[in-house]
């Protein structure tokens, strides 16, 4: 279009200079060199039309007919037409800026879509927007410390980082456009090397509504307000490409991140698989997911650590307190740092290494006060966390809560089929240990714990861990006694109803004194350290056959409803295991007891003998043996009847239970015989107790038939070392006894 009106005004003024020349007056001259000055005014300005008027000043010259007021009318022209061309002039370069800002964002909506991810469409922008006509010095920068690092220009420049006092760092932290028309009154103007510029516009890109890099422009000639329009869009178009592409790398994690959950068979499979995904994904070198065990975060995975000293931590686990995995459980609130070795609660460990980024995030616990999984990811080198990565890292966290809290459920599943098939092949004591450490092991919160089982009207403490089990086994519990530490009733006790306590609440230790000695439970049992407890009932049949207790000694907060619904798993196997024990107990009592008597049968006496011998040995104590024959026993049965002389046998039981000292066993060995073992009991005073057995038996008649005894003494280790040495010296003094018609011989 320029050509075709530079044409029209040559060609006018060639009109004027032709008619001129074949001797036309003026008025048919000056028309025409009106025209051409006209026509350079309108399309190119004032200054070139007042050149053109002057030029056509010359040529009137030329000819005699020129004048001064020839002068002013070409002046005029030039006026005239400047005014009526400006504003032609202003559309024409607004037309070009937005045809120009239309290829722009054609370019940016056709060409921008096609990166695959932020980093390669940001190293785009340069070559694109130099492709498209844009001279001078174009970049992208993106933060880095307290300034801006080079990720790409055109052309090539030596500078890869600046000072975010400039202007790039103005429009970061302003987040709008910054236009200097004229960089020499720009103070905070860095200038890059090797370059001369006028003008600078610094553009923010914006991720999800974040800063996350500065397309920056620079050339030595203004940027139009039109230019500086268009590239504003241009970077909005870009914008909003990269959050785009941040939405479809989202998606695209949190769906490998689903799948393999999906896939796991275990707990660690699937945090190894997570934890490989997010690390890759985020560009990071290494992370861990903690799980909170009482007085530990253990590492349930691992992936990307090499370090010896860090796999140490790993293998040890993190103190309580020590770690941001502690800071993220105890107030539920992620952290982002680039600035690690400055944390007051960092892992010495990992700040001797100088790392600098890290992250860590709570994984949801449906139910719980606390998290009780934490994800730690991290990188040596300080880099800022963008909200796209904090966004997918929580959405990650909450997928990962949903995959980790069905395997969970699993394995306790798992645990609990064990026990019960467990019931069928292992002895009930080595059962009692066994659930109590699964218990400790699947409910969410627990560290230590105990377990008391019903036995002869008291409870006595089964299994322990983390407790002195031998110290607790003397203490015992009344049903009333037990229903006061519970604290919710006996309703509530057969319901099997679980209950929580809390140190925050009221000291524990001060309920457990209510009903232990505390210079035994304050010492075996650590009640002054426990912050939480979670008592169990386990009903069956209309009463409670024990107390499944679980605590954690650091945490008042540890037991929430996710505590109580993994406890309860426990009910069943336990209810089911105490009456398969109380069944057994029952079975073997009736195998090993007299029916007639009530004593224990000879099965019984083999069984406690040899018990009883291998102490006496083990521990270097006397153990004394007596064999009972009664006296008129026979002629009682024929003359009185088999109901007489059964109800003398019966007599003989209570009589020797009445004079039998504490520790002495009374047993029933057969038709007219008895016997009894005295622990730690020496040749003297075996026979002192064998006098007063043969003076009670010896008080028993029936229709004027009284009883008699005879009774033979052994002595370990002076009569023998062996059960049959033994058994042969009593029943040999026996036999002589009644021979010689003495009560007892020893």
């Amino acid at each position: 279009m320029a050509l075709v009106y530079t044409v029209v005004a040559l060609a006018s003024f060639l009109v004027g200079l032709l008619l001129g020349f074949l001797g036309y007056a003026d008025p048919y001259i000056l028309p025409w060199f009106m025209i051409a000055v006209a026509v350079v005014a309108s399309v190119h300005g004032l200054p070139w039309g007042l050149l053109a008027s002057a030029l056509s000043a010359s040529a009137l010259a030329l000819f005699p007919q020129f004048s001064g007021v020839a002068l002013a009318l070409l002046l005029l022209s030039a006026l005239l037409a400047h005014q009526v061309g400006e504003g032609l002039r202003r559309a024409h370069r607004r037309a070009k800026s937005l045809a120009r800002l239309e290829r722009l964002l054609a370019s940016a909506l056709e060409a921008l879509p096609q990166a695959e991810d932020r980093e390669a469409l940001l190293k785009s922008l340069p070559e694109r927007l130099v492709a498209l006509g844009e001279s001078g010095h174009v970049g992208v920068w993106v933060p880095q410390g307290s300034g801006f690092r080079r990720l790409a220009s055109q052309p090539p420049m030596g500078l890869d980082w600046i000072p975010g006092t400039g202007v790039v760092g103005r429009a970061f932290r302003e987040g709008r456009p910054v236009h200097i028309p004229d960089v020499r009154k720009e103070p905070s103007y860095i200038a890059p090397l090797g370059q001369e510029a006028l003008s600078e516009l610094a553009l923010p890109l914006f991720e999800r509504g974040e800063a996350v890099a500065v397309l920056n422009l620079e050339r030595q000639k203004p940027f139009l307000p039109e230019e500086v329009e268009g590239l504003t869009r241009f970077a909005q178009a870009v914008s909003l490409q990269l959050s785009r592409l941040a939405d479809l790398k989202e998606r695209r994690i949190l769906a490998e991140l689903a799948e393999g959950l999906a896939r796991a068979d275990t707990l660690e499979e699937a945090a190894e698989g997570a934890l490989a995904l997010l690390v890759t994904s985020l560009g990071l070198e290494s992370g861990t997911l903690w799980e909170a065990r009482g007085a530990r975060m253990q590492a349930l995975a691992s992936h990307g650590v090499r370090e010896a000293s860090l796999l140490q931590v790993l293998a040890e686990g993190l103190p309580f307190g020590v770690g941001l995995a502690w800071r993220v459980y105890e107030t539920g609130s992620p952290l982002f740092t680039a600035r690690y070795p400055e944390e007051s609660q960092g892992v010495p460990a990992l700040q001797a290494l100088d790392w600098r980024t890290l992250a860590a995030l709570p994984v949801p616990s449906q139910g719980a006060p606390r998290s009780r999984r934490v994800l730690v990811l991290g990188q040596r080198e300080a880099r800022p966390w963008r909200r796209a990565e904090v966004d997918l890292l929580l959405s990650a966290c909450r997928t990962l809560s949903l995959g980790l809290e069905r395997l969970t459920e699993r394995a306790r599943h798992q645990a609990v089929n064990r026990l019960f098939l467990d019931l069928l092949e292992k002895p009930l004591e080595a059962l009692y240990p066994e659930v109590l450490e699964v218990a400790v092991r699947y409910v969410p919160g627990a560290e230590a714990g105990s377990l008391l089982v019903l036995e002869e009207g008291v409870y006595r403490f089964r299994a322990a861990v983390g407790y002195d089990l031998e110290g607790l086994k003397g203490v015992t519990f009344g049903l009333e006694a037990q229903l006061l530490w519970y604290g919710q009733g006996k309703e509530e006790a057969l319901r099997g109803e679980p209950r929580v306590l809390s140190a925050t609440e009221r000291p524990i230790a001060e309920i457990s004194h209510e009903t232990a000695p505390p210079e035994v439970i304050d010492t075996a049992g650590r009640a002054t350290e426990i912050q939480a407890n979670l008592c169990l009932p386990i009903p069956h049949k209309g009463q409670v056959l024990a107390y499944l207790n679980l605590d954690n000694l650091h945490d008042p907060r540890a037991f929430g409803e996710d505590s109580l619904r993994a406890a309860r798993f426990f009910a069943a196997p336990l209810a089911t295991l105490l009456h398969e024990s109380q069944t057994r107990k029952l079975l073997e009592e009736a195998a090993l007891t007299d029916p007639l008597t009530g004593l224990p049968n000879r099965r019984a006496f083999e069984q406690t003998f040899l018990e009883e011998l291998k102490r006496a040995e083990r521990y270097g104590y006397p153990l004394s043996l007596a064999v009972l024959d009664l006296t008129g026993f026979k002629k009682l049965n024929d003359r009185l009847g088999h109901a007489v002389g059964d109800l003398a046998l019966r007599r003989v039981a209570e009589a020797l239970l009445g004079e039998r000292r504490n520790g002495d066993k009374i047993f029933r060995w057969g038709g007219d015989e008895f016997a009894a073992l005295f622990p730690h009991t020496g040749k003297e005073g075996a026979i002192k107790a064998a006098f007063r057995y043969a003076e009670a038996i010896g008080k028993l008649c029936f229709d004027g038939l009284c009883l008699g005894v005879n009774i033979g003494l052994a002595t370990f280790p002076e009569d023998g070392k062996t059960a049959d040495e033994l058994l042969s010296a009593a029943d040999t003094r026996m036999y002589q006894a009644k021979a010689r018609g003495v009560a007892v011989l020893a």
